[in-house]
Order: structure tokens, then sequence, then C-alpha cells
């Protein structure tokens, strides 16, 4: 006798024998209720007490979201997600708990855990889709990510993350009424996959502007830099950012872009460093030399910076170089140029009355004789005799 390889078939939805179905669950129903009334009636009212605190548990995520205050924001999020509760799934969670005590016939549990399957299902979307949209929503809203282009982007990140959790949603619910949902899976992957490639550029731009939402590598009002471009962050967008440039010019460069750069952003920075190589001459006097660096650390902290080195540096072609390094408080380079302007006037000033000189580029020419030694490089004046009338 020949057997036969194939593996049971998963059963198939029939719409036509829901009349019959529903005849069944009455009838068993009826049954229930006839011989267990006082475990239904105590059941119902089990049921009962768990709607109303669930209800209430709902209705403290509405005082949740009346408080923008509370949890720097994270809590309004949390009570908007649970004042989004369903009362189909309040009800059918209640019936789930309660149906095993009062020892329900097999057609009525099965259609409470249907029930209960179906309303988990799409309530486990609602509150994804509060909670991710909740936690973009709240740092669009800071006053640094504020732009209307950027805000405008809600709309479209809302619906594709609508579209996603319910699509997957009803597919979890078909495959537990039995319908063969690979098909289904198969084509919705092909179908994302053919709108990525086709709007890659978009979505590329739009993850990127997520990413300075999340990662907030700068806002707007930061002074940053990137390539050979230096200026201030006006709005952040979903597809490009639009950068004040120092010039004055408006640069419009993509999300995508700019986050594949090397970002520095100079506002988070708690001072300016500035720095100098400033030459003396040879002649100069060694004590004068070293107390030149204590001289240096004196004018700048007389006009409000600090030193960070004031040394001698190398000896030069024609002066003896020592170096200055100092920093300005704050971030603000209009403030640093003009330390640094109110610096090198004192140090002018102070290098005159030391007698310190910083002399010209210069060079000296020696000539040598063929027997090596030195010629004079102007002819030697023969002295004059004078001679007076007697």
């Amino acid at each position: 006798m020949a057997t036969s390889n194939t593996s049971p078939k998963a059963p198939i939805f029939d719409g036509s024998r829901i009349p019959d179905q529903v005849e069944n669950i009455v009838n068993a129903t009826s049954w229930w209720v006839q011989h267990y009334w006082l475990k239904v009636l105590i059941a119902i009212g089990f049921g009962a007490v768990i709607v109303l605190a669930l209800l209430w548990v709902r209705k403290l995520g509405d005082k949740l979201c009346s408080r923008p205050g509370f949890a720097g924001g994270w809590g309004v999020i949390l009570g908007h997600a649970i004042a989004r509760t369903n009362l189909f799934f309040i009800v059918t969670l209640a019936a789930q708990l309660v149906a095993g005590y009062a020892g329900a016939p097999g057609e009525v549990a099965k259609t409470i855990s249907f029930l209960f399957t179906v309303a988990s299902v799409f309530q486990a979307a609602i509150w994804a889709r509060e909670l991710i949209l909740g936690t973009i929503e709240h740092r669009t809203q800071s006053e640094h990510y504020s732009g209307e282009a950027l805000l405008s982007a809600m709309g479209l990140i809302r619906l594709l993350v609508t579209a996603v959790l319910f699509a997957i949603a009803l597919v979890v619910v078909l495959d537990n009424l039995g319908v063969n949902v690979t098909g289904l899976v198969a084509g919705l992957g092909v179908g994302g996959i053919a709108i990525g490639l086709a709007a890659q550029g978009i979505f590329g731009d739009l993850f990127a502007a997520l990413a300075i939402i999340f990662d907030r590598p700068f806002r707007r009002g930061d002074k940053i830099s990137y390539g050979n471009t230096s200026g201030v962050i006006e709005s952040i967008g979903l597809k490009s950012t639009r950068i004040r440039a120092f010039t004055g010019e408006l640069r419009i460069i993509s999300n995508r872009q700019l986050l594949d750069k090397e970002i520095q952003n100079t506002t988070v920075r708690n001072h300016v460093r500035l720095s100098f190589m400033i030459g003396v001459a040879y002649e100069t006097p060694a004590d004068t030399l070293a107390r030149l660096p204590a001289i240096l650390t004196e004018i700048v902290e007389g006009e409000g910076g600090t030193v960070a080195r004031a040394g001698f540096e190398n000896f030069g072609a024609s002066s003896l170089d020592f170096a200055l390094q100092f920093d300005v408080p704050g971030d603000d380079w209009a403030t640093a140029h003009d330390t640094r302007n109110r610096v090198l006037v004192s140090l002018m000033k102070r290098f005159a009355a030391e007698g310190i000189s910083i002399p010209y580029p210069t060079q000296t020419t020696y000539t040598a004789a063929p027997d090596g030694t030195l010629v004079m490089p102007y002819p030697q004046v023969q002295p004059v005799e004078v001679h007076r009338a007697n």
C-alpha cells in the first residue's frame, strides 16, 4: 500500500461555514449559561472590574498628556500611547482573563481567544505607532528643529510608519485565520524593494534628517565648518540643510552629503585659541630674553586671555623666535579677534618701552680673498690729514 509523503495542510479560511459556526457558538453559549450561570456571573463581575481598572489606566494616560513637563516630555509620549488603548482590546482582554475560570465551552473559548488575538495585534500596532511618532515629534518640536520643512515631513513619516505597522498586523491576523500569507509577504517585499530603489535618494535624505534629529551633531543656530565652508545653520529640512556662510551667501546641501563629511561644530567649544610667532633681534640681551615669556604672559592676561604657551621656539634666519599661544573664553570669533588686536598693540608698546627690537629680515654678504681672509664689503677710507696755516 502506497503512503503519501504530503504534509498536512494548514486550515484555510472558508467563508461559507460562518453561519454554521455562529449557530454552534450560540448553542454552546446557551448551554453554558444554563448550566454554569453562577460561574458566568462571577466571571462577568471580575471582567467588569478588569474593564473598569483598564479604563482608569487609560484615563490616567489622558492626564499625563495634559502635563507637558512630566518626565521632560517622555511621560507625555507614554500618556498618548496609553490613551490610545482601544475599548475592544480592553473587553477582549478581560474576557480572555476570566474565560478559563468560568469553564467556557471550546467554541466560546476559541472565539474569545481569536478576538483577543485580533484586538491585541492591532492594539500593539497602535501603541508602537504612538511611541514611534511621539518620539520623533518630541525631537522635532525642539526649538532647534522647528523648521517648517522638517515638521511637514512628519506627514510622510506618519504615513510610512502607519502603513508598515498595520500591514504587519494585517499579515499576522490573516495568518491566524489560516490564510496562506506567503505570497502576500513576498509581494509586499518585492513592492517595498521596488519603491525603495525608485526613491532611494529621497529616503536617504529623510533618514539622514532623522539621524540629525536623534544624533544631534548640530542644531539650528550652530556655527559649523565642513570642507572649505563655514557658516551658521539656518534650517534643517526633510531633504537639505541651509547654511548661512560667514561670507554672506546661503549654501544648501543635502542631508546625506552633509553627514558624509567631517563636521566641526565650533559652537560647543569653550574657547578660541590664537597662535603667533614673534621674532626679536639677536642683539637682545640674555636677561631680557629670559624675561620675555613672563612679559608675554603679563600682556595676554592683562587683555583677558589665558596663556597656553609662551617661550623660546627656535633660531630664525634673522631673529630669535618666540611662540605665543593663548585662549580667549567663549566661541565668538569677533571677541577673539578684538582681543588679539589689543594684545598685539600692547605687545608693541611694551617692546618699545623695554627696548626690544623686532628686526626686519636682513642678510649680510661677506667677501673672502684668495687666501681666505675676509674682505670688507666697502673700501677702507684713509684718514685725511688737515694742515693748518701758520
